[in-house]
């Protein structure tokens, strides 16, 4: 039987392509699209798509009875940099969304839920090299604790409930497709762009903070193949670590100049800096590599030529 599939916060940087990737695999009737507001006209385009605020529950549990979905993937949130301005409604908007998509999974109403986490659990304590899946978290941005709370919630409704509820804690993610939404890693998309368009960038971040980043493709890659993986080999109900890169801003702008020879790079910390240095440097990705197969396909040299190829005017 075909299962039907519900994305909350589908217009958003990783619901953007992962309707669509979801839509070529399941077929478009089979993806039922939906977020605060419209999005854009590719997305729009490719199939349904249902107007939801992700915080009412009537309004979800009315559209999850409509279409009989069976796999909801919870994409709304409100990102690190973007909560530090507004952190009660990032909490609200981050927990409540996550509570009802659980218990509609309580409830019997969803067979499996995705619900993505972030490298923002860890914190200023937390050891900054090949951190480990099961360490120190402490985190200190209102993302964080919303993240870190979300995945302690997770696996209760899992162990307490059988809520079959799976989860990645993604690094940055760099994508051509769609702009970032607030995050602390978007310099990693914005410098691609100022760089084809005006051939110099003021960074946002240190030149020597180094964090865990991501292509798009290899995010979504990760999303599928755990959404697909018999439930016995989910073996972590909280949320993996996932590796793939790390680097600093000048190291990317190094790689920016093997095809740009002219670009610059300034750098202007801002109140995002404390938020980066709070973050691990490199994540030990192991458990995801032993319990459901993963391997990262991109690193910085062949992300920056996708990104430059494919944004080039």
């Amino acid at each position: 039987m075909q299962k039907s599939i519900l994305i909350i916060g589908a217009c958003g940087q990783i619901g953007t392509e992962l309707t669509l990737a979801l839509r070529d695999k399941h077929g478009k009737e089979n993806v039922i699209a939906s977020d605060i507001r419209e999005g854009s006209e590719n997305l729009m385009d490719s199939g349904p798509f249902e107007v939801l605020d992700a915080t009412d529950y009537d309004a979800l549990e009315e559209i999850v009875a409509y279409y009989e979905i069976s796999e909801v993937y919870l994409m709304a949130a409100m990102l690190s940099a973007t909560a530090e301005k507004f952190p009660m409604r990032a909490w609200n908007l981050n927990m409540n969304s996550l509570f009802n998509v659980l218990n509609l999974g309580k409830e019997k109403k969803v067979d499996k839920i995705f619900w993505p986490s972030s490298i923002a659990v860890f914190g200023p304590n937390t050891p900054k090299e090949h951190t480990l899946q099961s360490t120190i978290m402490e985190p200190s941005t209102v993302y964080g604790i919303s993240k870190q709370s979300g995945e302690r919630w997770c696996e209760y409704y899992y162990h307490k409930f059988g809520v079959d509820v799976r989860s990645i804690r993604y690094p940055g993610l760099i994508s051509w497709k769609t702009m970032p939404g607030g995050g602390t890693t978007d310099y990693a998309v914005e410098i691609y762009h100022k760089a084809l368009s005006e051939g110099t960038y003021t960074c946002f971040l240190k030149e020597d903070t180094e964090l865990p980043m991501m292509f798009m493709d290899d995010a979504i890659r990760a999303t599928l193949q755990l959404m697909e993986v018999d439930k016995e080999n989910v073996k972590v109900r909280a949320s993996y670590n996932l590796a793939a890169m790390s680097f600093t801003p000048a190291q990317i702008a190094e790689q920016i100049k093997k095809h740009i020879k002219d670009f610059k790079i300034s750098y202007k910390p801002d109140f995002r800096q404390a938020i980066a240095d709070s973050w691990p440097s490199s994540i030990d990705d192991s458990k995801a590599r032993t319990d459901w197969g993963w391997q990262a396909r991109f690193d910085l040299e062949n992300t920056t030529k996708e990104m430059l190829e494919n944004l080039a005017p």
